[in-house]
């Protein structure tokens, strides 16, 4: 699974990217307390949160657009200075005690925004560090990271926070985009650029053609598309699951969380450790069943013990099904369309998942938490079953154009 660090390129940005996911989710659990401590709403600490999302909805194909057009280096380094002012900014106000839930309303707006470019350019980026055989280890290795940071962030930022508070938070995040930039200014690679004269129009209905007529990218984003909008909300209604089902207090959510983490981190360390995308798409649709099952069992549960283990599984055929479309898509699409069809990835991952958790918040007022989580988990299994008859066309397809070799084919 650790093939990938043997490219240099790649291990610079690994290192790079594992200090700054532990800023980012020292800063979201910090920026979520102090929400939470200035106004004591739960609808703003979602709006926060809404705000913060929503750009990716709206500018992420900008982001795609950008990472095939210019150097993908050059653009990641612009997107983590930005990130440094912001997480600067935001350390600044809260030290000098001038902050206000309006400057963190506009703070997360502008990191939402910085994100929308940064996503598509990131996941990108990402094949042009190693070989294409190598693509499974390495977008494994980021998702490990994304979910060990997940982990190790918000338990250093609790203790932060309740020993020296939330400023000390996102000052460290800002410094830790110091680490990215000296990583990225260590890496070397040819520097791609299209010099194709189309006009931005052009140049996204190229994309979004491409996406809507190959089969593999358009089964793939679909089915990533429902369970944004419909399964993965499960995470916003955790607090109350564990405050009005489970009847336990925040250190029982951290305990939720947690689980979610682990089982997370494994579905990760799978996919890195696979060789090929052969098979691949009978994982996703595997995983996404297991996935909706999972949320069925949570949905029943009453017990904090049984639904950690429940939760384990649930991130675990969570991340499978999310890595394993990321591995596939990386792995099929040309490298001059790359940019813009993982736009539409980071649009259907992220983008729509504020309106996801939106329509779970509306669901759940009305007829309960449980009932809500069980009808995303219906969804997702029937999605999965979908997605598993497509798979023959997605073989006969690649089969056909010649995508990979027959001993690299994506098969049943």
């Amino acid at each position: 699974m650790w093939r990938a660090l043997r490219h240099r390129n790649f291990a610079f940005f690994f290192a790079g990217q594992g200090l700054s996911l532990c800023g980012t989710w020292m800063q979201s659990l910090a920026q979520s307390w102090l929400v939470y401590r200035l106004t004591g709403s739960p609808f703003l600490l979602g709006l926060v949160g809404f705000i913060g999302q929503a750009p990716v909805l709206a500018f992420g194909l900008a982001g795609g657009l950008a990472a095939d057009r210019w150097p993908r280096r050059r653009l990641l380094m612009t997107t983590q200075v930005l990130s440094l002012i912001q997480a600067g900014a935001l350390a600044g106000l809260t030290f000098s005690g001038r902050i206000t839930v309006g400057w963190i309303l506009v703070l997360a707006a502008l990191l939402g925004i910085i994100n929308a470019l940064d996503m598509p350019v990131r996941q990108s980026f990402v094949a042009d560090l190693v070989p294409r055989a190598d693509l499974p280890s390495a977008i494994g290795l980021n998702s490990s990271a994304f979910n060990a940071a997940r982990i190790v962030g918000p338990s250093l930022a609790g203790f932060l926070v309740a020993t020296v508070g939330e400023g000390l938070c996102f000052l460290l995040n800002s410094l830790s985009f110091l680490a990215v930039l000296a990583c990225l200014l260590a890496i070397r690679v040819t520097t791609k650029i299209n010099t194709a004269q189309q006009s931005m129009t052009a140049f996204l209905t190229e994309g979004l053609r491409y996406a809507r007529h190959t089969p593999h990218v358009r089964a793939v984003l679909a089915l990533i598309a429902v369970l944004s909008l419909t399964a993965m909300p499960y995470t916003v209604l955790l607090p109350v699951y564990a405050g009005e089902i489970l009847k336990t207090g925040p250190d029982g959510l951290g305990m939720l969380m947690a689980a979610t983490g682990v089982g997370a981190l494994a579905g990760a360390l799978r996919i890195a450790q696979r060789g090929t995308v052969r098979g691949l798409g009978t994982v996703i649709a595997k995983a996404a069943a297991l996935f909706g099952l999972c949320l069925l069992a949570l949905a029943a549960s009453t017990n904090l013990g049984v639904s950690m283990i429940v939760l384990m599984a649930v991130g675990f055929g969570m991340i499978s099904s999310m890595a394993g479309a990321n591995t596939l898509l990386q792995s099929l699409v040309p490298d001059n369309l790359r940019g813009r069809v993982m736009s539409l990835y980071t649009l259907v991952f992220l983008g729509v998942a504020p309106i996801g958790s939106l329509l779970a918040g509306a669901l759940a007022a009305r007829i309960g938490t449980p009932l809500t989580v069980a009808a995303g988990g219906i969804v997702a299994v029937a999605s999965a079953a979908v997605f598993w008859r497509v798979l023959p066309e997605i073989r006969r397809h690649v089969l056909e154009h010649g995508l990979l070799p027959p001993e690299e084919l994506a098969t049943q």
